[in-house]
């Protein structure tokens, strides 16, 4: 057990992970060179073309007789759940700081992870070869980050492999050998003759083999064939194959305590192996060990397919992409105008972006996707309280007592001569400033705190562009707030369209209305009949406008003659354009919801 080491590499987003646990695996021989190429273990073809980690991928390598576990994790805000939870199997983290940018907002959010759960950091400063590389003012930054001495911090470069050899050697000098269900270190004999306890910490689906679950081995061992269960759901199951990840997964005889690897449980039923839940031998009494909180949607979508003929083909999609992605939430919905669909629940809007990309790919599906919203507590007049996670849910007006919406706390790191574009910002989006504190030379830390449904208003994207891309943002929920937010409502032809509902701030009711209602003027098909576009919000109408019906000249077959006659199909038209407007219904194309929901 003094032979193991597990560890991971922590980092904000482009800070050269992936690329350093590519040199990791050609230093360590685990990849023949000839099957090397870059990203190695970003395996999802949307991981490759993005340059981004999305999935936690874990890999065993061997190296001067020590057995190293590397599970390389995402970077984005968004998957900090996947982070989280793969910082719970291991015992130490090397934190990545890019020599060009230094210390970013993410870099603060996943060290404040990885100290959460007690783990060895090794600080390391990668890009070291760019000619942009500012490596004494980022030893400082981290320096005084860590607390810690600058020589202590360790230099490398992705690209070059300059530096990883070292990198390894301190991986295997200071992270501690893997500790058992307990905290103090005891033989492996000892450790293996008990009952096995595993930690789950990711899992995927396969057709052929169903779940396989990937886990972090605390006590005894596991072998092929082995009467387990699973701690929280109780479900009885065989171990058809277990081993590791090298990093394509590999077979193994047994998998020891402080080992991590993989095994294939023939289960095909969704929901039953869980991310944190324990697996132990069959009729163990053993207590669970500790896992994770599950993770809690912050952004709130319907999906709907184009054609009603797909729903059982997106209902199959989402369960499968459940099965590869805990963090996903859906339940059933219907809309009058959309027809079937399913409300899903992210962790952000990448997660959303990632999440309906996968399923327009991987399982061929045309989609119709509806504006972000968010989960308010609203109490009504009546003195019940409920949770509203879709705007057309939301109470009319009048019933209204209170509202309640969550807030976040968030970190953002600039150059200061950006500081004044941002402060006009943040007061756009509510923000309130709570502390601001140089970071380091000509580097400004602010920490403000902010509605979640202003952070979801394109905020990202207007930081990065006040700030010529030079900020980094990070975020972290708060507590409920009182909100003042109306529902801002779009009529078609006097008829209400769910999808185009949303909930606003009281102070922008007027501008955004207006602002909806022009948008659909310009996209909407005219129809035969005059179609007035409205939008409702607080029990009145805020803005109108009549989109013009297509008109045929009636009259263009007749020449000359009694001017009357003319007249007279002229009366016939407009009643028939009248009766029309009284019984016709408008058919809004999907390409107009999909043009509605897009912000410009």
């Amino acid at each position: 057990m003094n032979k193991i080491r597990n560890f991971s590499i922590i980092a904000h987003i482009d800070h050269g992970k992936s690329t350093l646990a590519d040199r990791f695996l050609e230093a360590t021989h685990t990849i023949e060179k000839r099957k090397m190429r870059e990203q190695v273990l970003d395996s999802m073809e949307l991981e490759r073309e993005r340059g981004i980690t999305i999935k936690m991928q874990p890999v065993r390598m061997e190296y001067q007789g020590y057995i190293l576990n590397l599970i390389d994790t995402p970077g984005h805000i968004d998957f900090s759940y996947e982070v989280s939870r793969a910082l719970t199997a291991v015992e130490g983290a090397i934190l990545l700081v890019d020599a060009t940018q230094g210390v970013q907002a993410q870099t603060l959010t996943t060290l404040r992870s990885a100290r959460e759960q007690g783990l060895v950091i090794i600080p390391a400063i990668s890009k070291i070869d760019s000619p942009l590389a500012n490596i004494a003012d980022v030893q400082t930054q981290v320096a005084s980050l860590l607390d810690i001495d600058e020589s202590e911090i360790l230099l490398c470069s992705g690209r070059t492999g300059e530096g990883i050899e070292g990198l390894l050697a301190a991986v295997i000098e200071r992270v501690p050998p893997p500790k058992t269900g307990g905290t103090k270190l005891i033989e492996r004999e000892q450790v293996l003759s008990q009952l096995p306890r595993a930690l789950i910490f990711d899992f995927q689906y396969s057709d052929h083999q169903g779940v396989i679950v990937y886990f972090r081995m605390f006590e005894g061992a596991v072998k092929k064939g082995d009467a387990l269960e699973f701690a929280a759901s109780g479900r009885k199951f065989a171990a058809l194959e277990v081993g590791t990840f090298s990093p394509a997964p590999k077979p193994a005889h047994s998998i020891g305590a402080g080992e991590i690897g993989y095994m294939v449980t023939g289960i095909k039923e969704p929901g039953l192996a869980r991310v944190g839940d324990t697996v132990r031998a069959r009729g163990s009494n053993s207590s669970p060990l500790e896992g994770y909180a599950e993770p809690k949607p912050v952004v709130w979508a319907s999906l709907y397919p184009e054609s009603q003929d797909d729903f059982t083909a997106l209902r199959q999609a989402l369960q499968r992409l459940r099965l590869s992605d805990s963090s996903l939430s859906f339940e059933e919905e219907s809309s009058g105008v959309l027809g079937r669909g399913f409300r899903c629940g992210m962790l952000g809007m990448l997660h959303l972006e990632i999440v309906t990309e996968r399923l327009r790919r991987e399982a061929n599906l045309s989609l119709i996707v509806t504006t972000p919203s968010i989960e308010y507590e609203v109490e009504t007049k009546g003195g019940k309280r409920v949770s509203v996670y879709s705007a057309p849910q939301f109470p009319e007006h009048g019933l209204i007592a209170q509202v309640w919406e969550p807030f976040v706390e968030v970190e953002i790191i600039l150059p200061s001569e950006y500081l004044g574009n941002t402060v006009t910002l943040l007061f756009e989006h509510e923000a309130v400033t709570e502390k601001t504190e140089n970071f380091s030379e000509a580097r400004i830390k602010l920490t403000v705190v902010m509605p979640l449904r202003e952070l979801m208003r394109n905020f990202f994207d207007k930081i990065k562009s006040a700030t010529s891309g030079y900020a980094s943002v990070s975020y972290q929920m708060r507590e409920l707030r009182v909100a003042d937010v109306a529902r801002l409502d779009i009529l078609v032809a006097d008829e209400l369209v769910p999808a185009f509902s949303r909930i606003v701030a009281r102070h922008r009711v007027d501008e955004e209305a207006i602002a909806a209602v022009e948008k659909l003027y310009k996209i909407l098909p005219r129809q035969m009949f005059s179609t007035k576009i409205q939008g409702q919000a607080l029990g009145r109408i805020v803005s109108s406008r009549t989109l013009s019906a297509m008109s045929k000249n009636v009259t263009q077959h007749m020449y000359g003659g009694d001017i009357t006659r003319k007249m007279k199909l002229r009366e016939k038209q407009k009643k028939g354009k009248a009766k029309m407007k009284e019984r016709g219904k408008v058919n809004i194309p999907e390409d107009v919801f999909l043009k509605m929901v897009k912000s410009d």
